[in-house]
C-alpha cells in the first residue's frame, strides 16, 4: 500500500503542475472572482436582502465555476500524456495503469480543491466587506462543493478514460446536469400510472448520483440548520460514489488498448 502511494503522489503532483499552467484554469477562476465581486452590484439595485443575494450569487458562482474547471480542465490530461505518448515512458517504469489513473485523479482533485479554496476566500472577503453574516452553514456549503467537485472529478476520469477530450467534457456535462435534477426526475416518475415508467425512474435515480445531497446553499444563505449528520452522509455518500467510478475506470483503462 505504501509503495502504491509513493507511485501515485509523484502522478498526481505532475498533474497538479501540468494543471496549474493549463491558461483555462485562470480564465474560469477570473470570472468566478468577478463574479463574486459583481454581486455586490447586483444586490445594490436590490432594496432588500442585498447581503443574501450577494451570498447566494456567489455560492452559484463558486459552483458553476469549479464544475466547469473540473470538466474542461481535467478531461484532456489523461488524452494528453496518450497523444504525446509519455504515457508508455511512465508505464515502462513499475508503475500499474490503476496507479497511473489514480494519480491523475488525485492530482486533479488537488487542483480543484486549490481553486475552490481561493473562490472561498474571495466569498468570505467579499462577504466581510458588506457587513454580510457567516457562520457554520457557509463552511458546510463550501465543503460539500468540494465534496461534489470529487465527484464530478471520477466522472471525468471515468469517461477520459475511455473517450475522446470533446466527448468527455459532453458526457460529464450530462452527468452533472442529471445529477441535480435526479431526485425531481425520480419523485414525477413515481407518479405516473405506468408501473415501468416508476421503475425506469428508480433505476435512474439510483444508477445516476444524486448531486443535490451536497447542495445546502439556500439552508446556508437563510440561516437555516445544516445537521452534522446531514453533512457526515452527503460525504459518505460522496465517497461511495467515487469510489465506485474509480473502479469502474480503472477495469476498462486497464483494459483499453493503448496503442
Amino acid at each position: 500500500m505504501t509503495g502504491s502511494l509513493h507511485r501515485i503522489w509523484p502522478i498526481a503532483t505532475n498533474t497538479v503542475r501540468e494543471a496549474v499552467r493549463h491558461r483555462l484554469l485562470y480564465t474560469l477562476l477570473f470570472f468566478a472572482v468577478t463574479m463574486i465581486g459583481f454581486a455586490v452590484l447586483i444586490a445594490s439595485l436590490s432594496y432588500v436582502e442585498g447581503e443574501r443575494i450577494i451570498q447566494d450569487i456567489g455560492l452559484a458562482s463558486i459552483r458553476l465555476f469549479s464544475v466547469g474547471i473540473a470538466i474542461f480542465v481535467g478531461i484532456g490530461l489523461i488524452h494528453g500524456e496518450v497523444d504525446r505518448r509519455t504515457i508508455y515512458t511512465i508505464l515502462a517504469k513499475p508503475v500499474t495503469r490503476a496507479e497511473f489513473l489514480l494519480g491523475k485523479f488525485f492530482g486533479l482533485l488537488l487542483t480543484v480543491w486549490l481553486q475552490l479554496l481561493l473562490m472561498g476566500l474571495a466569498f468570505v472577503l467579499v462577504s466581510l466587506s458588506v457587513g454580510a453574516p457567516l457562520d457554520w452553514g457557509y463552511a458546510a456549503a463550501l465543503f460539500l462543493v468540494g465534496i461534489e467537485l470529487m465527484v464530478i472529478v471520477a466522472v471525468a476520469t471515468l469517461f477520459s478514460s475511455f473517450s475522446t477530450p470533446m466527448l468527455s467534457a459532453f458526457f460529464t456535462l450530462g452527468i452533472y446536469a442529471l445529477g441535480h435534477l435526479s431526485r425531481n426526475l425520480y419523485f414525477l416518475g413515481q407518479e405516473a400510472e405506468v408501473d415501468s415508467v416508476r421503475r425506469a425512474a428508480t433505476l435512474l435515480y439510483r444508477v445516476l448520483p444524486d448531486l443535490e445531497t451536497f447542495n445546502v446553499s439556500i439552508q446556508a444563505v437563510h440561516g437555516l440548520p445544516i445537521p452534522a449528520s446531514e453533512v457526515a452522509w452527503a460525504v459518505l455518500y460522496g465517497l461511495a460514489y467515487t469510489t465506485a467510478l474509480l473502479s469502474l475506470a480503472i477495469y476498462i483503462f486497464h483494459r483499453r488498448d493503448l496503442e
